[in-house]
């Protein structure tokens, strides 16, 4: 537009606003002189350019600093700590200091172009206004040297992403510096701090004629104190009758530390069970959020703590302040007159003080948990929560156990489980269900044991248990026991469970890593992505795995420099070499000596698993470059498995995925896996089914893919009512996929071609686009044919990065892509 002659008609554009400014450049000149100035200006000058193609910033104005917009606010904030940084060492290398201040805002801004002639006799390129521009100015004003200040809203967008800066993200300082009142911005506004240790000052902003920070009354200036002491003269007595509790700075969904008990009873019985009960009470509530124990422990080791030392209240103080918690719940109980007091003490982390106490008297040690309930909810209440809220919560007796011994053992087996000594937890959950019966969350706790155990029968009269009294679990945990329960379904596809569990509690990292892995499975990758990235927040200690899920999608949407990025950020996470997720992603970018070097590197497997899975990035590495000598080699790096059956079915499969690549048939080794398959097939109501059922659709389309139709035609007939009640979308697709490979096997591909086009929605498996192929082949259709080729050619990441069936048709997937796909009329 030209901005000389009309104003924007352009809507307003949400944008991340930072504006920087060059401390002191005034002085620099004087102290270097003119021409050492000027050096060191264009060298500042190729900085902020290097930047700003890195973060993807698009600069507005420049001075001595800079005014920038950027897309995403977590740019924004990687510009600004990298910008600080790098200053520093310029500073160094010259021998000054070198320092700026910088502001960021998230807000709705007019944009535009000024005309060529405007900008030829001096004006910006481009115009920004809109009440966000001096919002991001004034915060910038405010800011010491080597100080970032953020808006509320810039803070809680780049803390919820910081995990998006890698490690520098995970070791962020983070503080908040009240409310404050800028000029021409109408509304009080909240400012925080955030950088780097050993760069950001962490120290209150400096007000100025622009901006004053709003106190209380009792902390105002002395020109005030006569009328405060008239006032409180007057209404003193009302004030002692009915004064109100202060206010406290906690906003929904904010994090707290749980400091340990301070059990000056001597009752050993209270060490454990209390803490437990306190945790179990405060995670009914869907406004405050307990930092995990493994993240607390995760801060304890970037502290350099003992792991002897308790979670007192000093050490839980320095880890609220580390994680950017905003406050620390310090309980305590104390045998008084006979009865038993218990207390939580609301500790601000900033300074360190006691904001407020909540106490509950119990007559007797039966009385405690109930007393644990009280406390908890007049904590709630007092952090902001609505009292209709605390009141929906079940209580805590009646959610937990009212057994004292029984939770003490809860609580031993949930910190057993978190050491991996799981036949010890196992004993522990036994021991608490024995003592209450009737404990439903040590029935899902002992339930879930046995699960990653892979003794799922025996996990489910647990899991029925824990159903049969799911009344009294808090709704939080029903929701996770329904959706577990449905995970042992031998029909089972949980994703609705899973994500009513991700979006009524969005800080179940269990949740939203579950859903995002559902919808992945099922080729939903745009769906997928917002779970997963929910879940790589650095308060979740298990984010790795969410990391992983977030490279497959990255890998599916052919986003190759991201994925790898998400694979190493996964590794790092977990402390792993190099493993196969990244070699995939070489491979998808035909980058072959690369993936062999990671594949050369990955050693010898820990499992069965392990193994299959070297198996099938071997294999693909060589069907990508058609090399059926190499995935024959492939094939015989890993020995067959000896232990689980269904490991053993899977290579088998392998082995005929290879086979159906090269134009081998084998119908020998067909039949010997259809037998193999017969008695694993044999009991409906086995939890595994879902996965067998998908493994019997795929020999069945790998005998049709080989001619084989006869044996092909007689497992649909024999396991189509099964397969016709499970409940998975992937499993449907597979089946309309067979359905219409069948009818082209018939010689009627135009009922396949009907059967197969409702599937292309975008999340159809590859493989149903290569037998549409097929049909179009069939038919002589040369416009079709060539559509579905360039489909494959533009969806290369999505054939490697289906997560289906253990990624079972992978191989095949590529060689279908790079093989002679020529019609042949």
């Amino acid at each position: 537009m030209d901005g000389d002659s009309a104003p924007s008609t352009q809507p307003p554009l949400l944008k991340a606003l930072l504006f920087t400014d060059l401390c002191d450049s005034l002085g620099l000149v004087e102290r270097l002189g003119d021409s050492m100035a000027a050096e060191l200006f264009q060298q500042h000058d190729r900085l902020v350019l290097a930047l700003q193609q890195h973060w993807h910033g698009q600069q507005i104005d420049r001075s001595d600093g800079v005014f920038m917009l950027f897309e995403r606010p977590i740019d924004a904030l990687g510009f600004a700590l990298d910008y600080q940084r790098e200053l520093l060492e310029i500073g160094k290398q010259r021998g000054i200091e070198l320092s700026a201040r910088a502001g960021l805002h998230v807000g709705e801004v007019l944009t535009w172009e000024n005309s060529a002639e405007a900008v030829a006799a001096g004006a910006k390129p481009v115009e920004v206004e809109g009440l966000a521009k001096p919002m991001a100015a004034r915060l910038m004003m405010l800011a010491w040297p080597g100080q970032i200040l953020l808006s509320a809203v810039a803070e809680t967008l780049t803390r919820r992403a910081s995990s998006m800066l890698g490690e520098r993200g995970d070791r962020l300082l983070w503080k908040a510096h009240g409310r404050w009142r800028f000029k021409s911005v109408p509304s009080v506004q909240e400012v925080f701090e955030a950088g780097e240790l050993g760069i950001t000052p962490m120290r209150m902003p400096r007000g100025n004629a622009k901006a004053r920070r709003v106190l209380p009354v009792w902390r105002r200036p002395a020109a005030l104190a006569a009328q405060v002491a008239l006032v409180g003269l007057l209404g003193i007595g009302t004030w002692l009758l009915l004064r109100p509790e202060p206010a406290i700075a906690f906003a929904e969904r904010d994090w707290v530390v749980l400091a340990d008990v301070d059990n000056a009873s001597g009752e050993a019985l209270f060490d454990d069970s209390l803490q437990r009960a306190l945790l179990m009470s405060l995670e009914q509530s869907r406004y405050v959020n307990v930092l995990s124990g493994s993240k607390v422990t995760e801060s304890r080791d970037l502290l350099r703590v003992p792991s002897t030392r308790a979670l007192d209240r000093d050490l839980a103080i320095d880890v609220a302040s580390r994680e950017g918690a905003r406050m620390v719940l310090a309980p305590a109980i104390r045998e008084s007159a006979g009865h038993y007091l218990v207390s939580v003490d609301l500790l601000d982390p900033a300074s360190r003080a006691v904001v407020r106490s909540y106490r509950a008297k119990a007559e007797g040690s039966a009385d405690v948990i109930a007393a644990v309930d009280d406390v908890v909810g007049q904590l709630r209440a007092g952090l902001g929560e609505s009292v209709a809220s605390v009141q929906q919560s079940v209580p805590l007796p009646q959610a937990t156990t009212a057994n004292l011994q029984a939770l003490k053992s809860f609580a031993l087996a949930e910190s057993a489980m978190g050491r991996r000594r799981f036949s010890e937890a196992t004993k522990l959950f036994e021991a608490a269900i024995d003592a209450d019966p009737d404990f439903a969350m040590a029935h899902v706790g002992l339930a879930r044991l046995l699960v990653r155990l892979d003794q799922r029968a025996e996990a489910q009269p647990h899991l029925a248990r824990a159903m049969a009294v799911s009344q009294r679990l808090p709704h939080r945990e029903r929701l996770y026991l329904k959706a577990w329960s449905n995970e042992l379904s031998p029909v089972s596809w949980p994703l609705d469970d899973w994500r009513v569990l991700a979006d009524v509690y969005p800080d179940s990292y269990a949740g939203l890593y579950t859903t995002s892995w559902y919808l992945l499975l099922d080729n939903r990758f745009e769906d997928a992505e917002r779970y997963a990235r929910a879940a790589t927040v650095p308060s979740n200690t298990l984010r790795a795995f969410s990391y992983a899920n977030l490279g497959w999608i990255q890998l599916g949407t052919n986003r190759y420099d991201e994925a790898v990025r998400s694979f190493k950020q996964s590794e790092q996470l977990t402390r792993r070499g190099p493993v196969d997720p990244r070699a995939d992603v070489l491979i998808a970018m035909r980058r072959y000596k690369e993936a062999g070097e990671v594949l050369a590197r990955l050693g010898k497997p820990d499992d069965e698993l392990q193994a299959l899975m070297n198996v099938r990035v071997r294999l693909l590495l060589a069907a990508d470059q058609d090399d059926c000598t190499g995935m024959r080699e492939a094939l015989s790096t890993e020995p067959m498995p000896t232990g689980s059956q269904d490991f053993r079915v899977h290579r088998e499969l392998l082995e005929t995925v290879v086979d159906t690549a090269c134009q081998e048939g084998d119908a020998d080794a067909l039949a010997r896996i259809a037998a193999d398959m017969r008695p694993q097939l044999a009991d409906p109501n086995d939890p595994g089914m879902p996965d067998r059922m998908l493994r019997l659709l795929s020999l069945v389309y790998l005998a049709q893919r080989q001619g084989d139709h006869a044996l092909a035609d007689r497992l649909l007939a024999e396991y189509d009512p099964l397969l016709v009640k499970q409940k998975s979308p992937v499993i449907g697709k597979w089946r309309t996929v067979v359905q219409a490979m069948q009818k082209m096997g018939q010689g009627t591909p135009a009922q396949g071609v009907a059967l197969l086009k409702p599937l292309m929605d975008g999340t159809e498996p590859v493989q149903a686009r290569v037998a549409l192929r097929e049909a179009y082949r069939q038919l002589g259709d040369v416009p079709e044919f060539h559509k579905q080729n360039e489909w494959l050619f533009e969806n290369r990441g999505r054939a490697i990065a289906e997560v289906a069936n253990t990624q079972l048709m992978q191989a095949l997937n590529v060689h279908d892509m790079v093989s002679d796909a020529t019609l042949r009329q």
